[in-house]
């Protein structure tokens, strides 16, 4: 269940050059309801955002932006609200137990405050003096959480209509307002820049998945005190779009190293525990109690299921006050290090993210993705090409894995369950790529690269940074960066593979064809990116392919050379035919 809420785009800057193309956008601006006129009515109210800035220098590790968030939401409480409140007074009866930091505003189900108090203490203190509601004929489980609902004793004492509290975003915009943001951007480059900025995770919407991790590490604390519930993936590695699913893990490794301390003299102290045949038993008994608990006293945990048979066990469940989906494993050790290495890459050069956000939204634009498990390609394969294409690019953009291995040090070495999980994780010690090239030219060449590419006996390894013949049959094969003997891609058929390819040449074709008659951006019709995304645009393709005896990938191939300068010969497709070599 995606997040609500109203409007989205906190930070959205509006080109801040400016020149005869950017007139149309100031009358954008003051149309009231356009996503422009909300981020600039939003920006002079909300400043600048960390989430997703990449100039800050010097450039914080991953493990330190973990802590200094897990702190923030260990002193920050969930308050559902009335409708109607003064924020003024709000703030004024909470800080009778101590100064507030940070504070702001949403809708899910209602209307939410999260206020970070400055001391955890404040948070006990508002606790101490909350009651368990009165519900009737109905019975209350008395569980003392970090939400909290706030009435009014006397509605009657409020003002008659007090003024609406300004509320954040927690949703990605609407395709409509996305659409018309690109159409009014200036260049290709601002197009991409633009789709990152409407739909990456916002400074609010990060600090309220740290606290919804925090809230479930309070439930799962009754059981496992000193245990931990850490956030991977999407919400953590700088590649999560707003409305994305929340994965957690409950850390349970913190509270073994205690025992190291405890020791004195000859004796060693042991906690007496119960034992099971295998790690993987554990796994289910212990994600079987949390679920139950989660769902008999979890507040605003609802449709909890047990998936204990898949190869990862987990619970999944929606959060009401939060508005997300939720999936919990345990000890998944190795997802966090491969949220690190994202959060590395996409911290290194400031095309990284934008590229990938525009790849995923392309790619959910025709369907190649979906929420739905089964064959599509997801969004981590994705990210993998998209790092691939930039570890070859001449010279490299990205270095590979092996080289950030080659840079770590004795603190960096890691290694979970026998895989080699070492890289260096401080980025000020990486060198900045000396690579120059546009976001246009680099959006044109993903597509011409893989349009091309011989995935028919050739797989991506960014550890390497190059083509590897295919240890498998598997249409589609992406070497997980640790767990190496994995194919990230699988589940990916030849068929999902092809309509891949073909529009991926497709794209690169549109791309090509606008650098010779390229449109004044003026909002009236799509041009650029906003060309790519219309779905419109590839039905059209699809009908014309049917009425014609070329087959698709021959008929795009064939125009593809016809741009090319050079005749020369490269790879194969998919299915062993020559194509144009696009590598740098």
């Amino acid at each position: 269940m995606a997040a609500l809420g109203v409007g989205l785009l906190t930070l959205l800057p509006v080109c801040a050059r400016r020149s005869p193309v950017l007139r149309p956008i100031h009358r954008l601006l003051s149309r009231p309801g356009t996503v422009a006129a909300d981020v600039r009515r939003e920006e002079q109210s909300s400043g600048s955002v960390e989430t997703g800035s990449e100039d800050q220098t010097p450039k914080k590790r991953f493990s330190e932006v973990q802590k200094e968030r897990r702190e923030q939401a260990q002193r920050t409480v969930l308050i559902h609200c009335p409708s109607k409140i003064s924020e003024k007074k709000f703030l004024k009866y909470l800080s009778q137990h101590g100064p507030i930091h940070n504070h702001f505003f949403y809708e899910s189900f209602g209307l939410y405050a999260v206020v970070e108090f400055c001391q955890k203490e404040s948070v006990a203190s508002l606790q101490s003096v909350t009651r368990t509601p009165g519900l009737g004929t109905e019975a209350a489980i008395p569980f003392r959480s970090r939400c909290f609902s706030l009435k009014l004793r006397s509605p009657s004492g409020q003002p008659s209509e007090p003024a609406r509290v300004p509320c954040n975003s927690q949703s990605p915009p609407s395709s409509k307002k996305l659409f018309e943001l690109l159409c009014y951007a200036e260049s290709i480059d601002d197009q991409l820049d633009t789709l990152l900025k409407a739909s990456q995770l916002t400074e609010e919407n990060t600090r309220l998945r740290y606290l919804t991790c925090s809230l479930i590490e309070d439930v799962a604390g009754a059981y496992f005190p000193d245990c931990a519930v850490r956030p991977f993936g999407s919400s953590v590695n700088s590649f999560g779009k707003l409305g994305c699913d929340l994965d957690m893990f409950l850390d349970l490794d913190e509270i073994g190293k205690f025992s190291a301390h405890k020791t004195s003299g000859n004796f060693l102290m042991e906690f007496q525990v119960k034992n099971v045949p295998s790690e993987r038993i554990a796994t289910q008994k212990i994600l079987s109690v949390i679920g139950e608990c989660l769902d008999q006293f979890g507040p605003g945990c609802v449709g909890v299921q047990k998936i204990l048979n898949a190869r990862c066990p987990l619970v999944r469940f929606s959060h009401q006050a939060s508005g997300f989906q939720c999936d919990l494993t345990t000890n998944n050790r190795i997802a966090l290090k491969s949220s690190e290495l994202l959060y590395i890459y996409g911290a290194l050069d400031s095309r990284v993210r934008a590229l990938v956000f525009s790849v995923r939204c392309w790619a959910r634009a025709h369907s190649l993705t979906s929420s739905i498990p089964g064959a599509w390609i997801t969004n981590f394969s994705l990210t993998m090409m998209v790092i691939f294409f930039l570890q070859r690019r001449s010279p490299p953009i990205l270095p590979t894995l092996d080289y950030l291995e080659n840079l770590a040090d004795a603190e960096d070495k890691c290694i979970i369950e026998g895989h080699n999980c070492t890289f260096i994780r401080d980025l000020n010690r990486i060198k900045p790529s000396e690579n120059t090239e546009t976001l246009e030219l680099l959006l044109k060449e993903f597509f011409e690269y893989f349009g091309n590419f011989a995935f028919n006996k050739n797989s991506i390894n960014i550890r390497q940074g190059r083509e590897q013949n295919k240890p498998e049959s598997s249409p589609l094969h992406i070497q997980n960066p640790f767990e190496t003997s994995l194919n990230i891609s699988k589940n990916v058929t030849q068929s999902q593979l092809q309509k891949f390819v073909d529009l991926a040449r497709e794209s690169a074709w549109i791309l090509h064809q606008q650098d010779k008659d390229r449109p004044s951006p003026s909002g009236n019709q799509p041009w650029g990116l906003a060309t790519l995304l219309l779905p419109s645009v590839t039905n059209s393709l699809s009908l014309a392919k049917k009425k014609r005896k070329k087959p698709a990938s021959e008929r795009i191939k064939n125009l593809l050379e016809s741009i090319k300068s050079s005749g020369a010969e490269g790879p194969t497709d998919t299915n062993g035919k020559r194509t144009v070599s696009t590598q740098a």
